[in-house]
């Protein structure tokens, strides 16, 4: 078993980026994945209920990592709501392409520490030059 991993975001940020990751590593993703977007219109509860149905989707067993685009937005409200009813979820926001491969990349990692590497390396992927 492994950590799912869904991404929350604006319109279709986040499927444009596990689309990058499947050109990254190839078609097969090391860990289970999807992405659910809001859009402006979209009714936030209809998202959740898509949220619920994608998590459960990429859940194995040993929990899913939401990674969001922005704190305090839609999406991350969405994914905060979410983790109100799963036991085993964590919620990282200001998802980057950085963060979701090196999240991808240590597939072994428990849910907590694979959160804790989401941070790092969506901070560590900025670079000013």
């Amino acid at each position: 078993m492994s950590v799912g991993i869904l991404l929350i975001t604006h319109d279709d940020i986040g499927g444009a980026l596990l689309e990058t990751a499947r050109v990254t590593f190839g078609e097969e993703l090391p860990l289970a994945a999807a992405a659910v977007h809001a859009c402006r219109r979209d009714d936030p509860e209809r998202v959740l209920e898509q949220a619920r149905a994608a998590a459960a989707g990429v859940d194995s067993g040993d929990g899913v990592l939401v990674l969001t685009d922005l704190y305090g937005a839609t999406p991350s409200n969405i994914a905060l709501r979410l983790k109100q009813e799963c036991r085993q979820m964590e919620v990282v926001s200001g998802l980057n392409l950085p963060m979701l491969l090196r999240t991808l990349n240590y597939a072994d990692l428990d849910l907590v520490t694979l959160a804790d590497y989401a941070v790092t390396g969506g901070r560590n992927g900025i670079f000013r030059a």
